[in-house]
């Protein structure tokens, strides 16, 4: 048993409220130092200039700016995410950023009307979509044939790092709103993506799975 299975579990409705009310500012100031990682997750992405990329529970965008790197301004960004207020906060990092290539969809993944189908996609720090199949599903029914898939975040530690679990329990609770699945947060992508290869980091506290949809 994981130490940080035993972690509190914020109910959907506490969780939602805390989301909620949380200021996208303090989003990016408490996820600043995880900065370094996601760059790690990107850049795990295979990419080329012209791709079309779907950021998975975007956020306030703190992808955005690594993805453009690599798909310049020929390539496009669809950014979806339900929350209302990341959003918001993601519109105006366009517009002070001044970035024309990227379309954000406001919708639970389930029920995302995704304008097209895409080159590859990204899930970044996002456990709880990728506890969700029917989520997965609709992501990948919208890549094409061979489209590269890379996810990214924390996990469990092995179980006898008592002490780092405990680290990693507090670190996440804020943002996510349940620990299932958290000793192997990519074990529904696994069945969706061919040779979905894991490399863990941080001690076994963090993850980066990539991999392409099959072709046929």
């Amino acid at each position: 048993m994981y130490i940080g299975a035993a972690a509190p579990r914020l109910p959907d409705s506490e969780a939602a409220r805390l989301l909620a009310y949380q200021r996208p500012g303090d989003y990016d100031t408490l996820t600043h130092a995880f900065q370094f990682f996601r760059r790690m997750i990107v850049e795990a992405l295979p990419l080329r200039p012209g791709d079309v990329v779907l950021d998975v529970g975007c956020g306030t965008g703190l992808c955005f700016s690594m993805l453009l790197e690599k798909v310049g301004p020929r390539g496009r960004i669809v950014g979806i995410d339900a929350s209302p207020v990341m959003m918001a906060a993601a519109r105006e990092r366009m517009a002070h950023a001044g970035w024309r290539n990227i379309t954000l969809v406001q919708s639970s993944l389930i029920e995302a009307p995704i304008p097209l189908r895409a080159d590859a996609a990204l899930f970044c720090a996002v456990h709880d979509i990728l506890r969700s199949p029917q989520a997965l599903r609709t992501v990948v029914d919208n890549l094409r044939p061979g489209a590269w898939v890379t996810a990214g975040g924390g996990k469990w530690a092995a179980p006898w790092m008592v002490a780092l679990n405990l680290q990693v329990a507090a670190l996440h609770a804020p943002f996510v709103h349940s620990f299932e699945g958290f000793d192997r947060p990519w074990s529904h992508l696994e069945h969706l993506i061919s040779h979905l290869h894991v490399h863990e980091l941080a001690l076994g506290s963090g993850y980066v799975a990539t991999g392409r949809v099959p072709c046929a």
